[in-house]
């Protein structure tokens, strides 16, 4: 295989992977009714004058499934973290005590179960449509390849591996969303 096909071969996998560690990642942001820090990653607080993330400003752990704590490093920054995580609008209300935030995880209901589930599909439909636009990119990367003098044979054979690529991935991101609707329907 050229390597400008093996190039354009290898920036397609690389796409589809990134697509599928995105996917990943959102699906940690979706709680399914067990505490987990994770739940805590969009959360910015305001740490003298610098928008932080929250686990750069304190320590963030679960001691059992219905509550997460937060320490923060400097007792100061209890009140502007409170803040920010009802800013961030989790569904949240931490209690502080002078020393730590406890936030009770409340169990969830069908209905919210549902809605996470929704949820968790717009984002499995979001990876879906780039990967589809990976593979456009790619096969239209062979097409201005085989104008440049590329056998059309080996454009035809990166096509098929693009496809098998989609395929492969595409798979991939539905059995994570299976994996994530199992998990938040599970009461």
């Amino acid at each position: 295989m050229n390597e400008e096909v093996r190039f354009v071969l290898d920036e397609a996998e690389e796409g589809m992977q990134n697509a599928l560690a995105h996917l990943d990642k959102e699906f940690q942001k979706i709680r399914a009714g067990k505490a987990s820090p994770a739940m805590l990653d969009g959360v910015r607080v305001d740490y003298y004058g610098t928008m932080s993330p929250i686990d750069q400003i304190s320590n963030i752990n679960t001691p059992d499934p219905r509550q997460i704590i937060v320490q923060p490093w400097e007792k100061s920054m209890l009140g502007p973290i409170e803040k920010a995580i009802m800013a961030a609008n989790l569904g949240f209300n931490p209690q502080n005590n002078g020393e730590v935030l406890r936030i009770a995880v409340p169990p969830l209901t069908e209905e919210r179960r549902k809605d996470l589930v929704k949820r968790a599909k717009t984002e499995l439909e979001n990876a879906k449509v780039t990967i589809r636009n990976i593979r456009r990119s790619g096969i239209d990367a062979g097409k201005k390849l085989e104008k440049e003098g590329i056998p059309e044979d080996e454009i035809k054979q990166l096509e098929k591996e693009i496809q098998l690529l989609t395929d492969k991935y595409s798979e991939k991101v539905d059995k994570l969303f299976e994996l994530k609707e199992k998990d938040i329907m599970t009461v």
